[in-house]
C-alpha cells in the first residue's frame, strides 16, 4: 500500500502574509491616509461628516481620471488627453441635458459613454497604426479634444438632470458614507473586476510587462493596446459625467486632471513601465493628494506649496521605486 499524500491546510495567516507582501505599498498608503485623516481632525475639530462628503465629491472626477490613466499605464502606455476628453464629455452632457426631461438625461449618459469609447478608440488606433509614441499622439489629441470641447461650449454652462446630481450628492445609510464614494467603488468594480479576470485583463498586464514575450505567447498586442485606450476613454467619460453631476454645468477647460492622474498613478504604486500595479492604489493616492491640500489650507499655508509638496512626494516615490528595481535586478 502507498501512503496517501498529506495536504497541508493553509491557515488565514498563510494566505494573508503573501497577499500583504504583494500589496505592501498600497497598504502603507492606506495607513498614511488614515494618519492624515486623524491629523486633519486634530488641526480642524469641525471636520465632520459633511466635510467628508465634500472631500468625496471633489475627489470623484480625479479618482476616475486616475483609474483611466492607470489602465493605459498598465499596458505600457500613457494618455495625456484624459483632461481634454473629460472636458469634451462634460460639456456634451451638460449641453444636451439642459432643459430636457429626466428620461432624456438617461439617453444622454449613454451617448456620452459611447463618445468616450469612441475617443479612446481613436487614440488607441492612432498609437497602434502610426507607431508614433503614445506620449506624442495623446499630447496632440489633447489639443484636438480640447478644441472640440470649446466648439461645443465656449464658456461654462448647460445643466444636469436632477437624478444625475442626486447620484453623487449627499450620503447613504449614514452621513459618514458619501454617495460619491459608493458610486466610485461600484463603477470601478463593475467595469474593471470582470475585465481584470478575463483574457483581456491578463493581456493588458502581459504587454505592459514584456511586449515581445506577450507577442510570442500569442497575445494580440495591437488589439490589446487599443482596448486599453478604449477603457481609458470610457473611464474619462465617466469622469466627465461626474464633473457635470457635481457642479451642475459643463466646463470646456481641461483643468489639471491629466497631470494629477499621472501623479496619482505614480504615488499609487503603478509602474510607469507598465505591467505592475492595480487601480486601488491610485484611488487612495488621489485622496492622499487632496488631503494634503486640505491640511495646508487648514494650516493657512499658501496652497501653491501643495504643488511643491506633491512634486517632492512623487520624486521620492520614483526614487524608491528605482532603487527597489535596481536591487531586484542585482539579486
Amino acid at each position: 500500500m502507498t501512503a496517501a499524500p498529506i495536504i497541508a491546510r493553509q491557515g488565514p495567516l498563510d494566505v494573508f502574509v503573501p497577499w500583504a507582501r504583494r500589496n505592501a505599498w498600497t497598504l502603507g498608503l492606506v495607513g498614511f491616509l488614515a494618519g492624515l485623516l486623524v491629523y486633519t481632525k486634530l488641526i480642524q475639530a469641525s471636520y465632520d461628516a459633511s466635510s467628508l462628503q465634500g472631500l468625496a465629491i471633489g475627489v470623484l472626477p480625479l479618482a476616475l481620471a486616475a483609474v483611466a490613466q492607470a489602465v493605459v499605464v498598465l499596458s505600457g502606455g500613457i494618455d495625456l488627453s484624459i483632461g481634454s476628453m473629460m472636458a469634451l464629455t462634460s460639456v456634451v452632457c451638460a449641453t444636451m441635458m439642459k432643459g430636457q426631461s429626466e428620461q432624456f438625461g438617461i439617453g444622454v449618459v449613454v451617448i456620452v459613454l459611447v463618445l468616450g469609447l469612441t475617443l479612446g478608440l481613436i487614440n488607441g488606433a492612432l498609437v497602434v497604426f502610426t507607431k508614433v509614441p503614445d506620449i506624442v499622439v495623446t499630447l496632440a489629441m489633447s489639443f484636438v479634444w480640447a478644441g472640440c470641447a470649446l466648439l461645443v461650449r465656449a464658456a461654462p454652462g448647460g445643466g444636469a438632470s436632477d437624478w444625475l446630481k442626486n447620484l453623487v450628492l449627499g450620503s447613504v445609510v449614514s452621513d459618514w458614507v458619501p454617495k460619491s464614494a459608493i458610486v466610485l467603488v461600484v463603477v470601478v468594480a463593475v467595469v474593471w473586476i470582470p475585465i481584470s479576470r478575463s483574457m483581456l485583463g491578463l493581456s493588458i498586464y502581459a504587454i505592459g510587462s514584456n511586449r515581445l514575450a506577450a507577442f510570442r505567447c500569442g497575445v494580440p498586442v495591437g488589439q490589446t493596446k487599443i482596448s486599453a485606450y478604449v477603457l481609458t476613454g470610457l473611464f474619462s467619460a465617466l469622469a466627465g459625467l461626474s464633473l457635470t453631476a457635481s457642479t451642475g454645468i459643463g466646463t470646456p477647460v481641461p483643468g489639471p486632471y491629466t497631470l494629477m492622474s499621472v501623479a496619482a498613478v505614480v504615488l499609487g504604486g503603478v509602474s510607469l513601465a507598465g505591467g505592475r500595479g492595480g487601480l486601488f492604489g491610485p484611488i487612495v493616492a488621489v485622496v492622499v493628494l487632496q488631503m494634503i491640500r486640505t491640511d495646508m489650507t487648514f494650516l493657512s499655508i499658501d496652497s501653491n506649496y501643495a504643488y511643491v509638496a506633491q512634486g517632492l512626494i512623487l520624486v521620492g516615490v520614483v526614487m524608491v521605486g528605482s532603487f527597489a528595481q535596481m536591487r531586484r535586478s542585482r539579486a
